[in-house]
């Protein structure tokens, strides 16, 4: 449709860009000969996974390369509301650089902790303890609504649903390594919404 082309041409740029910063970043943190299995998550959550992800990828290059086929999964969203989901798509990639630079070395894409992995509790992760998994939530959101495609969201759900299934586990592990430093940063930090204390303001009322 003609009145999609503005709507592709952000799509590309915005996948080209969280694709350049995600893997900046991936590589940035794989510059150790440290090998990092994803074989703590189990088999089944890795397949889960693994199809979710496709599933997604193959739904957004789709919408980008061939929009006609996507005629049977659109919504009729208003323009302004898809403009929308492209200023939120922007915001989500800056959100992304931010998360990611924050974690730095530290990333690793399953739950194992890496040998010199250091507790993170600054620039991103100072609001929450999992803000990467946040702002692909944002930006899969935001892209849901720019292209008007519901599969683009149905698969980001299924993606979105095992991240937080995974995050306990993730979490036990950083337990593990950081022992009561990484309990106290839980008792402060929200895992995906930042707590009042982190905000700057407290029910609590103080001195002074």
């Amino acid at each position: 449709m003609p009145d999609d082309l503005p709507f592709q041409w952000v799509l590309a740029g915005i996948v080209v860009l969280t694709t350049a910063i995600a893997g900046w970043n991936r590589h940035r943190a794989r510059r150790s000969d440290e090998v990092i299995s994803p074989v703590a998550e189990g088999t089944l959550f890795r397949w889960l996974l693994r199809v979710s992800a496709l599933g997604l990828w193959l739904a957004t290059l789709g919408q980008l390369v061939v929009p006609g086929w996507c005629g049977w999964c659109r919504w009729p969203l208003p323009a302004a509301i898809r403009w929308a989901g492209v200023l939120a798509a922007l915001a989500g990639a800056w959100g992304l650089h931010w998360s990611l630079a924050s974690l730095g070395k530290n990333l690793t894409d399953t739950v194992v902790v890496r040998r010199e992995a250091q507790l993170v509790t600054t620039g991103a992760y100072h609001w929450v303890r999992h803000p990467y998994y946040v702002v692909a939530g944002w930006l899969m959101g935001a892209v849901t609504l720019l292209t008007a495609n519901w599969l683009i969201g149905l698969t980001s759900l299924a993606v979105l649903g095992l991240l937080v299934w995974r995050t306990p586990q993730e979490e036990a592990e950083l337990h593990a390594r950081f022992g009561q430093e990484y309990e106290d940063y839980c008792q402060r930090t929200g895992r995906f919404w930042p707590r009042r204390g982190t905000l700057g303001w407290s029910s609590r009322k103080t001195d002074g």
